[in-house]
């Protein structure tokens, strides 16, 4: 049959481009392809068995080309245990182009797929077919999670109440068994207590069982449907032909109440997985007072706007993010950062949505509103990296794919073999219901994603973001880190320590001429130079054709003539003697030295320096105690980085490095083989932290940084490294622990039920408990804090 398909191509740079992807197509069996340059959009007529979307998109791509994907974040209801989020994740992925992955702990689906192809809503629907609920998260219609985990709540607690009330009789005659007495509940009263607990309370279970079944595969609720199913058809049985057998309807009955309290106790327990998050949606005010005509007006947070002028009175939250126009306050940013120390803004500063401005009024104008402030890029971070998988996850998704089948097969073998060993086929199938009910991949599938839940959400309160789970499993492997010098282990914040005029040039004429060529400069260096020529009343001379060099310096032409400013290395190339200035005393020093020139004259040089952060020493030494190597990596040259390094303890440097070629340093020791990280500020140095296998951002929460590092640190301290690394060890050691449980839960109670010696409804309360001790387990995260506070 015939299909024909459009989607977005990226990568085109001309019309040659779009024809060669169209005769790369064309050659393909099947595919007659055209595609328009100037929309950048492919239109493919697929008609032939050899002909498919996959095989379309594989040669754009291996032409050289993209596929421009998109991704979409669905709210799944109506998943029982692990296989369900397998199931769905099946079903998602036999979509041709699309990628799924399903949280089973979040419930959550995030989508990637290609525009075109495939929408949206064709995704939900494939969902829903399956016999789940999907419901699309867009950043304004997002759901408030308290309020839907307390309805959740709510209609478990009422299901285990009504279950409880209807199976008191069942549970009556159990506890006379144990004293010894038979039947002290009529059988009737038991048989239709046990009716109404099978097919009214358990409705549900049979509705998502079918669901599953009808889907292509099983899950939790088709063992325990298949249990009670048959200890109650059993003892049906028995009564309405009168036979001469002992019934089991106090055991389909305890079951189904068991499992309705074991499903109530792990929603209230996956509620506090999801407090970290919750806390930090929490944060932002709903309203601001806005000016409007010169008059403060209350406003919606939701219909702010970039440019709105609003006013933050003490003790009140800030709605959005801003620039202070007027005002000075101190304002915590913990939620930030995880610093309780406030911090001064005034006239300039930036203040962030959802920080608590503490004793002064600011008159701010908004920056970032809705979805571009940095408490919403925030939020997102972490519900990517709460939605992810880690690679250790991958055993227990195959190990729940397959667990239902071969359970039921065990169950199976278990009667055939007890009925063959034992004569009895009551005893036989006795043990195959308990079998069946005490099988459960619900503990594996929640045994990654709510360790992760709960780090990542731990970790975003103080201060430390994950982008993913992957990174949160890589820190803790790290064998080297790379630390950049300037920004990460010196203040950033380079002053100017001593002027050395050339022979015949006064100080001042030096100090106005670099002073003229770094007023437009953002470097650090060259904003260190202007505010000491600013202090100390330096002219600022007119300059024209600016042009900055990376890595080098500045040329220009002042007053007619033509200027050089940058490194030693950069002026003697172009033909000026520094050898009578003191610059390799000054670099032995570990001072940056910077050379200046104008009309063919060498006037002079200017030495910087940058003092370490305060934790540098501490934090190299405390990384090196872990086993990871500690590499500097800076542009300085080699005797200024030499004096860093001895300073701060480093096992190896590397000096002289372009910002371009930073990536190349971390690429170095990558192809070592070892499991680099990489610490920057986010910004100049993301193609490094792109090129690591961990990038963190100190002390930014920058869209740039957030865009690339693999770990944001919020704070300004180098600790956090430390920090990040400390809870990666924490929840990994959490996740192999609740594998652990997991895995070993069901290899003992099997083999148990197998042999009889676990009557069913102790399977059945065995089954229920087991995913509460994994949530519960990974819950002790919480008590999780970073090293300055454990002190």
């Amino acid at each position: 049959m015939a299909q024909t398909i459009s989607f977005p191509v990226g990568g085109m740079t001309c019309a040659a481009c779009a024809a060669r992807i169209e005769k790369v197509l064309n050659r393909q069996s099947g595919v007659h392809a055209t595609v328009n340059f100037a929309s950048e959009r492919a239109q493919v007529d697929l008609d032939g068995p050899e002909a498919s979307v996959g095989t379309v998109v594989a040669a754009v791509r291996k032409a050289g080309f993209s596929v421009d994907e998109q991704s979409v974040d669905f709210a799944i209801t109506g998943m029982t245990c692990a296989a369900c989020a397998a199931r769905i994740e099946k079903v998602l992925n036999r979509i041709p182009s699309v990628q799924g992955s399903v949280n089973y702990a979040a419930e959550r689906a995030h989508v990637t797929y290609i525009p075109g192809i495939v929408t949206p809503e064709d995704l939900a629907s494939k969902i829903t077919k399956a016999g789940f609920g999907a419901t699309r998260l867009d950043e304004d219609q997002r759901e408030d999670p308290k309020a839907k985990r307390a309805a959740v709540w709510r209609k478990e607690r009422n299901r285990f109440l009504l279950t409880f009330v209807l199976a008191l009789p069942l549970f009556v005659e159990m506890f006379g068994m144990l004293l010894g007495r038979m039947e002290t509940v009529p059988v009737a009263v038991q048989f239709a207590s046990a009716t109404l607990v099978q097919f009214v309370c358990g409705a549900h279970l049979y509705r998502r069982a079918w669901n599953a079944v009808r889907g292509g595969s099983a899950n939790m609720d088709v063992l325990v449907v298949l249990g009670t199913s048959i200890a109650y058809l059993f003892s049906a049985i028995v009564v309405l032909f009168r036979l001469d057998q002992p019934v089991y309807f106090e055991a389909s009955g305890a079951i189904i109440t068991l499992i309705s309290l074991g499903k109530l106790m792990e929603t209230r327990a996956k509620v506090r997985t999801s407090a970290g998050i919750e806390s930090l949606l929490q944060l932002q005010p709903q309203t601001a007072h806005v000016e409007r005509d010169g008059v403060l007006v209350d406003r919606a947070v939701a219909d702010m706007h970039v440019g709105d002028v609003f006013v933050v009175r003490p003790g009140e939250s800030i709605p959005v993010d801003g620039t202070v126009l007027d005002g000075s306050s101190d304002v915590n940013e913990a939620m930030l950062t995880g610093e309780s120390i406030p911090a001064l803004k005034q006239t300039g500063s930036d203040v962030f949505g959802g920080t608590t401005n503490a004793n002064g009024v600011l008159k701010v104008k908004a920056t970032g509103v809705g979805s571009d402030t940095a408490l919403a890029r925030i939020v997102r971070m972490v519900e990517q990296a709460q939605g992810s998988k880690a690679n250790v996850q991958r055993l227990a998704d195959r190990v729940s794919g397959i667990f239902v089948p071969v359970v039921v097969a065990f169950a199976v073998v278990t009667f055939l073999i007890g009925w063959a060993v034992t004569g009895s086929a009551t005893w036989s199938l006795v043990s195959a219901v308990s079998v069946l009910v005490i099988a459960c991949p619900c503990s594996l599938g929640l045994a990654t994603p709510t360790a992760i839940m709960v780090g990542t959400g731990r970790g975003a309160q103080n201060g430390i973001l994950f982008r993913n789970a992957d990174a949160l499993e890589r820190a803790e492997k790290l064998s080297t880190i790379i630390l950049d010098k300037t920004g990460t282990l010196t203040q950033g914040r380079p002053s100017v320590t001593c002027l050395h005029p050339a022979s015949g040039v006064s100080m001042d004429r030096l100090l106005a001429v670099a002073t003229s060529l770094e007023q437009n400069s953002e470097h650090p260096l060259a904003r260190a130079i202007v505010d000491h020529g600013m202090a100390h009343h330096a002219t600022v001379l007119s300059v024209d054709g600016f042009k900055a060099i990376p890595g080098l310096g500045v040329e220009a032409q002042l007053e007619g003539e033509p200027a050089l400013l940058g490194s030693p290395h950069y002026l003697t190339d172009a033909g000026y003697d520094l050898t009578p200035l003191p610059v390799n005393d000054l670099e032995s020093e570990g001072q940056t030295v910077i050379a200046v020139a104008t009309g063919g004259q060498l006037l002079g040089i200017i030495a910087l320096g940058d003092t370490l952060r305060p934790d540098a020493v501490s934090t190299v030494a405390a990384l090196k105690a872990r086993g990871i190597k500690v590499v500097m990596l800076t542009g300085d040259n080699e005797r200024a980085a030499a004096v860093v390094a001895r300073q701060v303890g480093v096992d190896d440097y590397l000096a002289g490095v372009l910002p371009q070629h930073k990536a190349e340093g971390v690429a170095r020791y990558c192809a070592e083989g070892r499991i680099v990280g990489m610490v920057g500020d986010g910004v100049n140095d993301a193609p490094a932290l792109a090129a690591a296998d961990v990038g963190f951002a100190i002390g930014t929460g920058s869209a740039v940084a957030l865009d690339t590092a693999d770990v944001v640190l919020m704070k300004s301290e180098l600790t956090s490294v430390l920090d990040a690394i400390s809870l990666s060890r924490a929840t990994l050691s959490k996740i192999r622990q609740n594998l652990f449980f997991a895995f070993i839960y069901n290899l003992l109670g099997l083999p148990l039920a197998a042999l009889g010696l676990l009557n069913p409804i102790v399977a059945g309360a065995a089954m229920a408990m087991s995913s509460v001790s994994v949530v519960s387990n990974s819950l002790l995260l919480n008590r999780w804090k970073p090293e300055e506070k454990r002190s």
